[in-house]
């Protein structure tokens, strides 16, 4: 039965994919329209998260940014739909790489390379990295419940060559590659929500806020360079990727070095452009337990 949904809701997603971007941000302004005033979808957790980050902030200012967010959200599904079946042409024009040499200039150096960014933006068209890039890339993700969802994200991600990988797995898999004498980039989601017994936990967007550690404990561990992958979205449809260098040689920083490194830079861009962060995540449903 799980196969014959994945292929009807994939063959659906396929169909919707052929209209052009053109209609399919029509299809996004309707979708916002139900979503937002209709169904309301997670308006609670998104506005009790804009009201904690942003306490300065007015009712109206942070109505604003909320609606701002929905249409963003909207124009992100079709943008991952649209990923189906849109082009490398289509892509290149639209999710721009300002500097991939910095990247390059490291795998010439038979240097890997541990990637952090958010969920902010478009994250999904980073699907487009292998095309940019000399490394072999590899995408942590959390297994989903939904195995045909599961299924569904990582046939989309891997369309150009990125190599999804389970969180559980990842330094096996590093390892693998290694062994096969592949330079590779291991790219972290890394504001994702840790289990309960997370260790680290730091004050991010005015809230105490638990941090996974994998992205500093793999880079540590195998002597990584660190970036941060920067997405500033530019207009509708359109992005422009920076690799901002952090670190060279993980092994040389101190504990927890790395984490605040990538959780302020991606701060800092929240507070610039709020509207393009994931505020629908149940982001700080932990609490910190003081003892």
């Amino acid at each position: 039965m799980n196969l014959i949904s994945y292929f009807l809701i994939y063959s659906l997603l396929w169909g919707l994919a052929l209209l052009p971007l053109r209609i399919l941000y029509l299809l996004s302004d309707v979708l916002y329209l139900i979503i937002y005033y209709v169904i309301g979808y997670r308006k609670k957790i998104v506005f009790k998260n804009l009201y904690n980050s942003f306490p300065e902030k007015s009712s109206d200012e942070i109505k604003d940014i909320t609606k701002k967010y929905y249409r963003h959200l909207c124009d992100f599904f079709i943008e991952a739909i649209k990923t189906i079946n849109i082009t490398k042409k289509q892509l290149d024009r639209r999710f721009r790489y300002i500097n991939p040499e910095v990247i390059n200039e490291l795998y010439n150096k038979k240097k890997d390379i541990t990637l952090i960014s958010g969920h902010y933006a478009n994250w999904e068209w980073g699907a487009t990295m292998p095309m940019f890039v000399k490394h072999t890339v590899l995408v942590i993700y959390l297994p989903l419940q939904n195995k045909i969802s599961n299924k569904l994200i990582n046939k989309l991600r891997s369309k150009f060559g990125i190599k999804p990988a389970a969180m559980h797995e990842i330094y096996k898999e590093i390892l693998k590659h290694k062994e096969r004498g592949e330079h590779t980039i291991t790219w972290f989601l890394g504001d994702q929500r840790p289990p309960k017994r997370s260790k680290y936990w730091t004050k991010f967007m005015n809230q105490e806020t638990a941090i996974y550690l994998g992205a500093e404990k793999i880079a540590q561990k195998l002597n990584h360079a660190v970036f941060f992958l920067d997405t500033q979205k530019i207009r509708r449809g359109y992005y422009e990727i920076s690799f901002i260098p952090l670190f060279n040689n993980s092994k040389d920083t101190n504990e927890y070095e790395i984490t605040e490194a990538h959780v302020r830079i991606l701060e800092e861009r929240i507070k610039e452009k709020p509207e393009f962060w994931l505020w629908s995540h149940n982001r700080w449903k932990h609490k910190r337990k003081i003892v």
